[in-house]
């Protein structure tokens, strides 16, 4: 076919196009145009000292005002400190208050482009937060934002992440590809904060009851994703700071709104948020011994749970040697030589010994655990507890024992497996707590709240 474009013409084209496309001679790539590559245009944040948000509690166990609550003028800050150039957003499928974030419009409003009433909250055309009840086109946004070199958070009910799946999938395949091309610069994480979770249902009940989101993000590449699940505030404030810090991962935190027990001062948090996975010595009464019994949870109302039935078995079971972990950092329990933030078989072995019954509370379904732990020595002595789709409008203990994740079944389900070393002892205290788990639903059903016994429990210091 002869070509009918004058050379002339065909010398201003390819001008054109390499003007456009920001090429030089040789690099005739899409990818060579800036706007194509937004790791060429990422620039760090301007971040607060996430320490200068900690709770400050008088003592281990005391009731917060509710972990996200903790977190907002955190974001608040951020937001506030990268508002010049608008580098970092706030996304969200109109849940921002909602989900404890409230802090966040003391620094600005919500994007809003259409004409306002005067009874409308925090609308502005140059908002940092953007809202919009459609999680799909809240997930284009933060992706099209990252792509584009920027930064942002996604805040969302827990139970409906899920609406984003497909899309979250396509963008974790596209991270793992471009990881692996020379040319194409890393860009700011993916970070999803999951609030109003399973746990807490005061109103909402079983339509708003999914924690499977991290079962699928597991999936994906280990080089990628990362699951993260803070205990309390301080935790929280920790991994938040390192999730904005961070470059080319999918992030996901897990936090409550709920009041609730603040566990650990801040330089203890960042300890353990730096580790992932520990023991908690001041929980466990196994020191310079081998314990009897493993306590494990992940998750906040998970780790609330362990320590009220850790401190039941210490009062009726004081022989009983019992060393309590938490993990905050959810792929140490895979193997470090399938994800890389995973234990080595040696380390975990040590923590979780080699023999010893382990009972595991767990934020999400059961079978993650076992997933994640399959291949490791003791894996047979794991017993996890964890949601199994039962729940309704109801109270926040009622919820625990309606899936079995409650002090009660913790502590029934560790004198089964201990047997004779519970003894007699643990024969009595099963038979209590079976007393007790029938006159808690006949008190909230007679009641509407829960026992004063549960809703007044704090961790004993002298325990």
């Amino acid at each position: 076919m002869t070509n009918t474009l004058s050379p002339d013409l065909l010398t201003k084209i390819d001008a054109y196009w390499r003007a456009a496309n920001y090429l030089s001679v040789g690099q005739i790539y899409l990818y060579a145009n800036p706007h194509a590559n937004g790791g060429k245009l990422l620039r760090d944040l301007h971040m607060p000292d996430f320490r200068e948000y900690a709770t400050k509690s008088g003592k281990r166990g005391q009731l917060g005002k509710g972990d996200t609550h903790v977190l907002g003028p955190f974001l608040r800050d951020v937001v506030k400190l990268n508002a010049k150039d608008r580098n970092f957003r706030i996304f969200g499928p109109d849940e921002t208050l909602s989900n404890g974030l409230e802090a966040v419009f003391e620094s600005t409003d919500r994007q809003w482009d259409a004409p306002t009433q005067a009874y409308d909250e925090f609308l502005a055309p140059t908002g940092g937060v953007v809202e919009m009840l459609s999680e799909h086109q809240c997930e284009g946004w933060l992706e099209g934002y990252l792509l584009t070199g920027r930064h942002g958070l996604f805040n969302s009910y827990e139970a409906f992440i899920h609406i984003v799946d497909s899309m979250f999938n396509q963008h974790a395949k596209w991270l793992k590809v471009s990881a692996e091309l020379s040319w194409r610069r890393k860009i700011a994480s993916l970070n999803y904060l999951l609030a109003s979770h399973v746990w807490r249902q005061d109103h909402n009940g079983f339509t708003h009851q999914d924690p499977g989101f991290i079962d699928h993000v597991v999936n994906k590449k280990a080089s990628i994703v990362r699951v993260y699940l803070p205990p309390d505030a301080n935790c929280l404030l920790s991994v938040m700071d390192h999730c904005l810090r961070s470059c080319h991962y999918v992030n996901v935190v897990i936090a409550g709104k709920h009041p609730a027990p603040q566990w650990l001062t801040m330089e203890e948090a960042l300890t353990h948020c730096q580790e992932g996975i520990g023991i908690w010595q001041w929980a466990s009464n196994d020191h310079d011994q081998s314990p009897d019994l493993v306590m494990v949870c992940c998750g906040d109302v998970p780790t609330l749970e362990t320590l009220a039935a850790v401190s039941i078995m210490r009062e009726h079971l004081p022989e009983l040697k019992i060393r309590v972990v938490n993990v905050v950092d959810l792929m140490k329990l895979q193997s470090s030589d399938k994800h890389p933030h995973g234990l080595n078989d040696t380390d975990f072995d040590l923590m979780f010994t080699k023999d010893r019954p382990v009972i595991f509370a767990f934020h999400s379904y059961p079978g993650l655990v076992h997933k994640l732990t399959y291949s490791r020595t003791n894996h047979n002595n794991f017993h996890v507890h964890g949601y199994k789709e039962e729940g309704t409008v109801t109270t926040p203990f009622d919820m625990t024992v309606l899936n079995e994740i409650d002090r009660f079944h913790l502590v029934i389900n560790a004198v089964d497996r201990l047997g004779s070393i519970a003894g007699e002892k643990g024969v009595y205290l099963k038979q209590q707590l079976q007393d007790k788990l029938i006159k808690h639903k006949q008190y909230i059903k007679l009641m509407g709240q829960d026992l004063p016994e549960i809703r007044e429990w704090v961790w004993s210091q002298s325990i």
